[in-house]
């Protein structure tokens, strides 16, 4: 009721058309307003931007300035945060306390009805449908985007993103041309984009390319271009675990600029391993033959030679959303300045309204930034004067300034914004979210493209996976009982009474005998769930399996580095423009291994003994926890 008063007095300024568009027919989301296509008017909708120069005392709102906030129940910041007038809503014809009369519990469910039938009538998407999509945005933290007071992004893959297969294919042609000036054997040889996927671990030592569960055990490996079976990596890696801190040996493939490097890579180990390479280029093992290729793909790299572009027309309004809601936009990449402008205005200028250009959504911008070092220590810093480059020593950035180099704690001191009041996004695991997080206490968000195809991979094997599950608790419950009838027939074997008089009063040929029948459909459920485990994650990637499960229920190495230093993750950065700059995610529950707990009171139900098993410490028998 109460949302439907507010709407009903502000619908007057909602203009609900898909009129209101950018430039080159992108449309605007329903619900944006004003008959007119200026963003200016934007603010007029409910008087709740969160930006404290736009919210004057007289409105109903006030926001929580940096000097006035606190930490929510769940140790978010308030900063941002808005807050109602009561005394104002009078001169709506709304009595603010009275609109909430009753058990908070009961108003909430109806607000939460109203609600829906609100964004249904505006033709805006739930937030919980994004959630639930292949593009949501997914929270790892709790991040209150309200507190957030500067937002941070990386261009190559962040907001610039490549198709793949074109550049990474064409880093890869340039790779093998200058391997084959080098002298290496490189005839026959083709891109195969599907041999890897991001989240692998080059073994250096010994020509592997691995894929490790959260913990670093190896689940699956791959001998230049030959996947190894179970058990040669059981035999190569029992006792060994993959610790990405010795960098001697491991190299993670932290984004998909590591593509062309890996495919490179294994392919010259089958080269090293048919005796192919001359031996006028010396005596090679693994470590050396991958500093090889590192050195040739750099070269491709470094020139800058064409990439290929797929502009995200969404992202304009994504971000022009966060800066109007009072948010300072960096741009902060490694590329240098010329290379930077041109990417950026072949994936941005096209798309603003009016006459923006891509630098006018950026209060600052920095270039050639050296990252990780960046965020790590200090470097000098200058400015950029000139179209043509020209560049000048300076101490401090200003908004709307142009510079390279410099660091992190210069930008937040210009900025007077420090550690989780800024928010940084980008698509490299280490360089742009472990060290900004690490050193400096930045939020983070990482853009993992691949994210869509995992999601959609796993909607379309649901059958497959119920399948294989059903199978697996199959034989464990099989499992169980044949574990208690061994149980019982070595203490009948000891002349000891075996668990239950049911069990004891069983001859020993009967048990023998139905041990031997339930063997038997043991190793046939074997027969089948080992191939269909194999199976999972095909539709992902055949060799690989998925990008962010290692095994049927474990999580990959790269997923376990994403929960850690990640707040949030996603696939693009234009899926912000479904949840809004005010967005407060929260993490889900994260199961335990002992969350069986919940059913206690239907196994208490089935086996009356159950409740029993406690009953000397006195914890379980005399406690209703069943109601």
């Amino acid at each position: 009721m109460f949302a439907a008063k507010v709407f009903a007095n502000f619908s007057v300024h909602l203009d609900v058309s898909p009129t209101n568009r950018l430039k080159n027919g992108v449309t605007f989301r329903n619900g944006f307003l004003g008959a007119e296509p200026t963003r200016k008017s934007a603010s007029t909708l409910c008087l709740c931007s969160v930006d404290p120069g736009q919210v004057n005392d007289d409105g109903v709102f006030s926001v929580t300035p940096s000097s006035k906030c606190d930490v929510d129940y769940l140790g978010e910041s308030t900063k941002g945060n808005l807050n109602v007038k009561v005394e104002r809503l009078e001169a709506f014809g709304i009595d603010g306390h009275a609109a909430l009369e009753g058990p908070i519990e009961e108003v909430a469910k109806t607000e939460a009805r109203e609600a829906e039938d609100l964004l249904e009538k505006l033709d805006i998407p739930s937030p919980s449908l994004s959630r639930n999509s292949p593009r949501g945005i997914f929270c790892t933290r709790t991040l209150n985007l309200r507190s957030i007071s500067a937002i941070g992004y990386d261009m190559d893959y962040t907001l610039v993103h490549y198709n793949v297969k074109a550049w990474e294919g064409r880093a890869y042609d340039y790779c093998m041309e200058n391997l084959k000036n080098m002298g290496f054997p490189v005839d026959g040889l083709a891109f195969d984009p599907d041999l890897v996927i991001r989240g692998l671990v080059i073994d250096k030592e010994r020509g592997n390319l691995v894929k490790a569960d959260r913990f670093g055990y190896i689940k699956r490996a791959m001998h230049g271009t030959k996947m190894l079976s179970t058990r040669a990596v059981s035999e190569m890696y029992g006792r060994e675990l993959v610790d990405l801190r010795q960098e001697s040996r491991w190299e993670f493939l932290n984004t998909l600029f590591s593509v062309s490097e890996a495919v490179a890579y294994m392919q010259m180990v089958d080269k090293l391993e048919d005796g192919a390479i001359p031996s006028n280029l010396g005596s090679f093992d693994y470590k050396r033959l991958y500093k090889a290729v590192e050195k040739a793909l750099f070269t491709a790299h470094v020139e800058g030679r064409l990439k290929f572009v797929e502009p995200d027309p969404e992202l304009p309004l994504a971000l022009l959303d966060q800066k109007e809601a009072g948010k300072k936009l960096l741009l902060i990449t490694n590329s240098d300045y010329h290379y930077t402008d041109k990417m950026m205005h072949h994936s941005f200028s096209r798309f603003l309204p009016n006459d923006m250009g891509w630098r006018d959504l950026f209060d600052i911008v920095i270039v050639s930034a050296q990252k990780p070092e960046f965020f790590q220590m200090s470097h000098p810093m200058y400015e950029v004067v000139t179209g043509e480059g020209l560049m000048r020593p300076c101490i401090k950035a200003q908004t709307g300034g142009l510079y390279s180099g410099g660091s992190a704690q210069m930008v937040e001191n210009s900025l007077n914004i420090h550690g989780d009041e800024i928010l940084y996004i980008g698509d490299h695991i280490y360089t742009d979210v472990s060290q900004s997080k690490v050193h400096l206490r930045w939020r983070t968000a990482l853009i993992c493209r691949e994210l869509e195809e995992e999601y959609s991979a796993l909607i379309r094997s649901r059958g497959h996976r119920q399948s294989l599950v059903e199978l697996i608790n199959q034989k464990g419950v099989v499992g169980d009982l044949f574990n208690q009838l061994q149980l019982a027939l070595q203490r009948q074997s000891k002349g000891r009474p075996t668990q239950t008089v049911a069990a004891t009063n069983m001859e020993d040929e009967n048990l023998t005998e139905s041990m031997q029948k339930l063997l038997i459909i043991m190793q046939r459920l074997d027969e089948k769930i080992a191939p269909m485990l194999e199976a999972d994650g095909e539709l992902f990637n055949k060799r690989w399996g998925y990008l962010s499960r290692a095994g049927l229920w474990d999580k990959s190495h790269l997923m376990r580095q994403i929960e850690k230093y990640a707040d949030i993750y996603t696939s693009r950065v234009s899926n912000f423009l479904y949840y809004t700059p005010f967005m407060y995610f929260r993490s889900p529950e994260q199961n335990l291994a002992h969350d069986s707990y919940t059913h206690y009171c239907s196994q208490v139900n089935k086996f009356p003994s159950y409740g029993k098993l406690d009953e000397n410490r006195g914890d379980i028998e005399e406690i209703n926890v069943c109601g």
